[in-house]
């Protein structure tokens, strides 16, 4: 698979297959799934995530509001919550944060090229697909 900013990129932007991510994901050690969820806070703090962000990213990442991820993330200060999300550590529970953090970098990032990037930008990732 590409390099983790691509691919992680490519799932929020649609270009590669949730499933697939998923599986990518799986096959990684628990050292590098940590890495990747801190990752992931990181790129959604980049991309401006806010509280308001959080039912829809919830919605999209079809977990249910009683997951623990989803908790987190609809109890505001979202910075702080991001990091608490990255750093569940149960694997069950790294994947359900791999999957909200994925919805909610989406929803940010959207927001984002709708707002700052639709006359172009010099954003690579806004340019894979």
């Amino acid at each position: 698979m590409a390099h983790p900013y691509i691919t992680l990129n490519e799932l929020a932007q649609e270009l590669r297959p949730m499933a697939q991510g998923i599986e990518w994901f799986g096959s990684l050690s628990a050292e590098e799934q940590s890495n990747t969820l801190r990752l992931l806070a990181q790129f959604c703090i980049q991309a401006r995530a806010t509280v308001e962000d959080g039912p829809e990213s919830i919605r999209r990442s079809g977990l249910r509001a009683t997951h623990t991820p989803a908790v987190l993330i609809a109890r505001g200060r979202i910075e702080l919550q991001l990091g608490k999300i990255a750093g569940l550590t149960p694997h069950d529970e790294r994947l359900k944060s791999f999957r909200l953090l994925i919805a909610v970098l989406a929803v940010a990032d959207e927001r984002r090229r709708e707002r700052f990037c639709s006359d172009g930008c010099g954003h690579a990732w806004h340019h894979l697909g």
